[in-house]
């Protein structure tokens, strides 16, 4: 027998020795027996680099007018490093091709991550809570797309992004079991609980259908239980406002942030101030 060109390209074995690392790293420390503290990064937008690993979709593909451009901005503080995604979104219809009757949507998501030894990749996402991203928004009505491994190829699980300070940093946090699942666009019934265990693909999409420009700009998704060792979450807690974070996971989050030490000289002089206070209002009432 001889191997194919696909298992001997460079890529492949890559991948199946960081798939090794992984599940190696994941028995030893029994990581399988309670809810993991430390975030799983899905695509973080640090470098031109991860640009490569995303698709770009819209209605040209299949002859429509709208563009989907994605483009990589380096950090400039307050802002972090991010991907924009922008274009402009169009309704006109293809004069040649009768066929296609409704256009108007851009797209992007992440590419599938390829294939190992062990067979292929997907992120195991079951044990975490939340799925998390830090982006700015121009108000529109964009959806999150999450694919998995599903008996049904078509299927795409949508969440609305919903922004709360259009056109300033902010991150949310979705719970996985609030994704509704859809079929070229349209709720399919019966609902069934995400695969979670094997998730192949994240995205953003415009599908609202109002023409004109469009601008979002993504620093980081990843899927996170929101626990204090949440270290990407930390950093993003002073890029925006969070949303989506449950009460009970705020109060500890709260609780747990370090709190600055007294200032003992201010302290010390606090004091002394009230012991005088007290020993001058004891003479008056003397």
């Amino acid at each position: 027998m001889r191997p194919s060109a696909q298992c001997l390209a460079p890529g492949f074995l890559r991948r199946s020795l960081d798939e090794l690392k992984r599940l190696s790293s994941y028995a030893i420390k029994l990581e399988g027996l309670h809810a993991p503290t430390k975030p799983l990064p899905l695509i973080l937008f640090d470098s031109p680099h991860d640009l490569s690993r995303c698709k770009r979709m819209s209605d040209k593909d299949i002859g429509g007018f709208s563009t989907a451009n994605l483009d990589f901005h380096p950090a400039s503080p307050p802002a972090p490093s991010n991907a924009r995604f922008h274009g402009t979104i169009s309704i006109e219809l293809p004069r040649d091709q009768p066929r296609v009757q409704r256009t108007g949507y851009a797209a992007w998501r992440t590419l599938d991550r390829g294939a190992t030894i062990f067979g292929k990749q997907l992120w195991d996402v079951s044990l975490y809570t939340y799925l998390a991203i830090q982006f700015k928004s121009d108000g529109r009505k964009y959806f999150v797309n999450v694919q998995t491994e599903s008996i049904v190829p078509t299927d795409i699980h949508q969440h609305r992004l919903y922004s709360k300070t259009p056109g300033e940093w902010e991150t949310i946090l979705i719970k996985w079991n609030e994704f509704v699942r859809t079929n070229h666009g349209q709720v399919v019934e019966p609902q069934r609980e995400m695969l979670t265990q094997k998730v192949r693909t994240v995205g953003i999409g415009l599908i609202d259908r109002i023409p004109g420009p469009y601008d979002l700009s993504i620093s980081r998704i990843w899927t996170t239980n929101a626990g204090r060792d949440d270290d990407i979450l930390n950093t993003v807690e002073d890029q925006g406002t969070i949303g989506g974070l449950s009460a009970a996971a705020a109060s500890y989050r709260e609780l747990s942030r370090p709190r600055p030490p007294k200032d003992v000289a201010s302290e010390v002089d606090s004091n002394t101030t009230r012991a005088y206070s007290g020993k001058d209002s004891n003479k008056k009432g003397s």
